[in-house]
């Protein structure tokens, strides 16, 4: 569904301009009318869907229940507030070879502002399919690690259209960069399972781990480190991916954080 709802951006002048169209900018940028709605008829319209037909009412209170899982332990909200842009200073510290810059106050002044808004449009679009319907499903029948390894390329896939628009820097992205996005998903989705399990299966945990990371790069990266070029800070994002993510199965042999059910 979000493919479909994705050829008009595709075929648009913010693609491949076949189509003689601009999607108007809001907020500075053609995502919110080109991406947004495929994005909301993708994930989470049809986990619910599925979930409705499959599971009945009790999957569906299953579902929503996770949906609104906010008591955690506090420093699951310091490990995903503060840890993911931790993470990303010391990547983009790494990568720049120590070339930093301030960020400007506007930038800081819009920070918290845009985490909310990915909350409600990356967050809400996504993170119900992928954390809430698909992962445990996966977690059940394949175990932890290989259910996250079957969503991980699942989860990258279905960005691949948008990598013929601007959202992926159409047209003047290098190849390298769809498949430092590959490495990115495969490897995050890791740290990703961890927080889910971990957390008593909290998504709103994970859909702040996830905006996280896309707040971070859209705000404040290109400000802090901009020797980096956009191809170059997809493949460092990448490479910063692949280093949590080994923590991660080393601290937790693998298991991820995962208990079975009745456990």
């Amino acid at each position: 569904m979000s493919w479909v709802a994705w050829i008009p951006y595709v075929l648009s002048g913010n693609g491949l301009g076949w189509w003689d169209f601009q999607f108007p900018e809001i907020l500075g940028t053609s995502q919110v009318l080109g991406m947004l709605p495929g994005a909301y008829l993708g994930p989470i319209v049809s986990a619910l869907f599925v979930t409705v037909v499959a599971d009945g009412r009790a999957g569906l209170r299953s579902w929503l229940g996770r949906l609104w899982r906010w008591r955690v332990r506090w420093h699951w909200y310091a490990i995903t507030l503060l840890g993911v842009p931790a993470a990303m200073l010391v990547t983009g510290f790494v990568y720049s070879g120590g070339r930093v810059s301030a960020p400007s106050v506007l930038a800081v002044a819009v920070y918290v502002p845009g985490l909310l808004l990915q909350m409600i449009t990356t967050g809400l679009a996504e993170e119900p399919g992928w954390r809430d319907f698909a992962l445990p499903r996966l977690q059940r029948r394949f175990g932890p690690l290989n259910g996250t390894l079957i969503l991980g390329p699942v989860w990258a896939v279905w960005h691949a259209p948008l990598f013929l628009t601007d959202w992926g820097g159409w047209p003047d992205a290098s190849w390298t960069r769809p498949v430092a996005f590959l490495v990115f998903c495969l490897a995050f989705n890791v740290v990703m399972s961890w927080v889910f399990n971990a957390t008593g299966e909290s998504l709103p945990l994970s859909m702040l781990m996830h905006v996280g990371v896309n707040n971070f790069a859209s705000i404040i990266w290109a400000e802090m480190f901009p020797t980096i070029g956009t191809d170059e800070a997809m493949q460092a994002m990448a490479g910063g991916a692949v280093v949590a993510a080994t923590l991660v199965l080393l601290g937790t042999r693998g298991r991820l954080g995962y208990h079975p059910p009745g456990t």
